[in-house]
């Protein structure tokens, strides 16, 4: 739901839409996983404009970042275990516990004071007091690996992304990526946070809730998530190829018909 949905708009926007792989995560990577998905999107007549972007290939530019907040005193270096942080009450302290090395050092960004605050295209004016809820973040792990926000940060100012639209289950994340980009002096993209799915029983369909894969049949797949999407579908164009559908529902769309939702039920 959330790329037929990315995708109308980047199109009605007149825009070019992006596909990027987040494999920056080795131990939790699923085997096939990507080829599957990028295989999934093409079977719907979801294509992208450019190269597919694998985080996995991106590290010296993470490693540029980390180096530059280092540099400017942005983030620092952190041994204080996961325990020692749950007693503490889960709230990093800051800067005031560094160290000088980064031999088996996490490497943290140090949060503002003032809460960040962004204007979601879909859940409107939101604001975060990172300092209170989370403290400083882990932007390198202690065993090497590149974080997720800092990751996607990076990513999406250098290739100029403009618009994100993603699922409202990761709205918490956006504060922390607009910090780092505030932190790295680059632009802010737009953000617009999309219902989720959820099944009979209120949860979102993941993998940790039981929900089946995506089923093989494009056609009935493309025309539920329309009407998920609040795309009244012509009956005539339910059994469509997915390029029909698309391209009747294209003239149709609106964003803002979701203003506001944060979820979308699926039919029993």
């Amino acid at each position: 739901m959330t790329a037929v949905a990315s995708y109308l708009e980047a199109r009605a926007q007149q825009g070019t839409w992006l596909v990027r792989v987040d494999d920056i995560d080795p131990p939790r990577e699923v085997p096939g996983a990507a080829d599957t998905i990028l295989r999934q999107l093409a079977q719907h007549g979801l294509h992208w404009d450019e190269p597919v972007r694998y985080q996995s290939r991106r590290h010296e530019a993470y490693q540029a970042a980390v180096d530059t907040l280092l540099g400017r005193g942005q983030a620092f270096y952190c041994t204080l275990s996961r325990r020692a942080l749950a007693e503490l009450g889960g709230v990093h302290p800051g800067p005031s516990v560094a160290v000088a090395t980064a031999h088996d050092s996490a490497v943290r960004l140090a949060v503002p004071d003032t809460p960040v605050a962004f204007t979601d295209r879909l859940q409107g004016p939101q604001s975060f007091a990172l300092r209170d809820t989370e403290g400083a973040f882990v932007i390198r792990r202690r065993d090497g690996l590149y974080a997720y926000q800092l990751a996607c940060a990076v990513d999406d100012a250098d290739d100029g992304i403009t618009d994100v639209l993603r699922g409202v289950d990761l709205i918490d994340s956006t504060p922390r990526q607009l910090h780092v980009l505030d932190c790295l002096a680059r632009p802010r993209p737009r953000y617009g946070h999309l219902p989720v799915l959820v099944g009979t029983d209120g949860q979102k369909l993941s993998k940790s809730t039981g929900a089946a894969a995506l089923g093989d049949d494009a056609t009935a797949n493309m025309a539920l998530i329309l009407r998920r999407l609040g795309l009244a579908l012509p009956a005539e164009l339910t059994g469509a190829p997915c390029p029909a559908q698309l391209a009747w529902a294209l003239p149709h769309w609106t964003l803002n018909r979701l203003t506001g939702q944060q979820a979308c039920p699926l039919p029993p």
